[in-house]
Parts: C-alpha cells; structure tokens; sequence
C-alpha cells in the first residue's frame, strides 16, 4: 500500500522537473554556434569599384572562411574566383573581404561564403544577381526646380477710372450801359497789395528825422552858449583882479 501511494508521488515530481527542464531550455537563449551569412550586397544589387562583403563566418571549430565570385550561370567549383585570400578566424557582423571589381568585366554575377570546419564540412551562404556596372556612369539624383514664375507672383495693377473734372461757371457781370449827357470820372484808389491798402511810410521817415536834427541843433546852441556865458565870466572876473 505505501509504494502504490509513493510512485504517483514520485511520477508527478518527475514530470515537474522534466516541465521545468524544457521550459528553461525554451527560456534560454541559444548558443551561438554555426553562422555563415552575407548582408552585403544584397540579391540584385547594382556595385562597382571597391565593394566591401559584410557578413558574419563563425562556427565553434571554424577551421577557415572565404569569399568567392562566379560570372552567372555559375558551374563547378572552377569557375569560381576566391575574393582576397583565406581567413582563419570567425568574423560576426563584420567586413569580411573587399571585392575589386574594377578588375572584372561588366555582368551579372554570384558571390558565396563558405565557412570551412576542422573535419572538412563547410557552411555556405549564396548571394546572386549581383550586377557590377563600372562603364555605366552614376545618375545624379536630379534635383527638382522651381520654375521663377512660381516663386514671384506676378501682380498687374487694375487701372483706375479718370477723375472727372468740375468746372464752377461764374455769372457774367453785367455790363455798365452809358447814358448820355453824363461823364463818370473814376475816383482813386489807393494802391493795394494782397487785398490791403498800401501807405507810403517816407513823410514819416522825414519827419522823424528832421525832428531828430532840430532837437540835436537846439543841444548844441544851448551847449554852445553855455560855454560862451563861461569864458565871458572868466574874463571879467580877471579884470576886476
């Protein structure tokens, strides 16, 4: 009786740790092991000049990698091209060799990555239609122009209606009739300036001015006698001494 109530017990714990041992094994992340791939170029890229392959080559007895180019169709194994040399050592997400294809002609061609191991097996990634167009200049990104005519507008004046002109008539004056037997002698008139009577001001200007020369001779007649009175009196009054 007590081993048939403890092997249920022993089996539910075993399915527990078996449940928990996959789960963890979900949870982890995965080691990092066999990884050939290029990210650069791309299917159907358009190169020239110097192209750099980048690319990740690792895998735990990575032995060595290298890069080869085949013109399209590619065929067996001497058709193809190794791009710059053998390297024996893993590579992640870096440069993994530089193609000159300045020294290939213009086409279509395939290029792989093989990651070789110590026992001999390899890894491949195949990246293809890879266009190299040396001879064919770039086209410059065109830049979109603004025709002037769009940027200013242009504005045209709306002409405006003629003034209209007013003319004040004035009523004639009525012409002085002549009756015989009488002459009209024109009284004068004093000259006018601006609408305002003129007067001459040079009686005034003489009349002051002869005044002044009156006044002045009458000073020096009375100054004169003054001192006519005094000489008189110095002379008697020497006499009498």
């Amino acid at each position: 009786m007590r081993r048939s109530r403890a092997f249920p017990v022993v089996t539910t714990l075993l399915a527990a740790l078996a449940l928990l041992g996959w789960h963890a094994a979900l949870a982890a992340p995965p080691a990092q092991g066999d990884l050939s791939v290029i990210t650069s170029p791309t299917n159907n890229a358009v190169v020239r000049g110097q192209v750099p392959i980048v690319g990740s080559a690792i895998h735990p007895q990575v032995q060595f990698y290298k890069v080869e180019f085949s013109r399209e169709p590619p065929g067996g194994d001497e058709t193809w091209a190794i791009v710059g040399a053998i390297v024996q050592q893993g590579v992640v997400n870096g440069q993994l060799a530089v193609w000159d294809t300045t020294r290939v002609p213009d086409g279509s061609y395939t290029v792989r990555l093989r990651v070789v191991r110590l026992d001999g097996n390899y890894s491949e990634y195949v990246v293809r239609q890879i266009v190299v167009a040396n001879a064919q200049p770039e086209q410059p990104t065109e830049t979109p122009t603004i025709a002037p005519e769009l940027l200013t507008p242009t504005v045209t004046p709306t002409p405006l209606p003629p003034t209209p002109t007013i003319v004040i008539e004035q009523p004639a004056r009525p012409t002085e009739q002549a009756i015989p037997g009488i002459t009209r002698t024109p009284l004068p008139t004093p000259a006018q300036e601006g609408g305002s009577f003129r007067i001459d001001p040079a009686p005034f200007q003489n009349a002051c001015l002869y005044g002044l020369a009156a006044i002045l001779g009458i000073f020096l007649l009375f100054g004169f006698l003054a001192v006519l009175r005094n000489l008189v009196y110095s002379l008697l009054g020497r006499r009498d001494r």
